[in-house]
């Protein structure tokens, strides 16, 4: 390939994100957040009511680090997908605000 080659076909250009592009990445993340917040709580509720009841304390130990694990778990995913929501609407706020120098998508 020589360089004219490359002078004759341009690049193409991807289209910037827009603040709709924002706005709907920040609702999803946070319908996503809201949903698995109440599956955590009736993940601790649901744990609460039962607690494990084993003779054995290597099977009692295991089953309380299980439970430990599921809850931290999706209360991890709670607040990740919450803290993108978060910047994702921060992100929407600054593209209000903000000149735009190239077209957005």
């Amino acid at each position: 390939m020589t360089t004219d080659d490359a002078k004759i076909t341009p690049e193409p250009k991807d289209p910037r994100k827009g603040p709709l592009s924002y706005l709907s990445g920040a609702l999803t993340a946070g319908l996503i957040s809201w949903m698995v917040f109440g599956f955590s709580k009736r993940m601790v509720v649901y744990f609460a009511m039962r607690p494990p009841h084993f003779s054995s304390p290597i099977a009692q130990n295991i089953a309380v680090t299980l439970k430990t694990l599921l809850v931290g778990l999706t209360f991890l995913a709670t607040f990740s997908s919450g803290f993108v929501a978060l910047g994702l609407t921060l992100l929407f706020l600054r593209s209000l605000f903000t000149r735009r120098t190239e077209e957005s998508a």
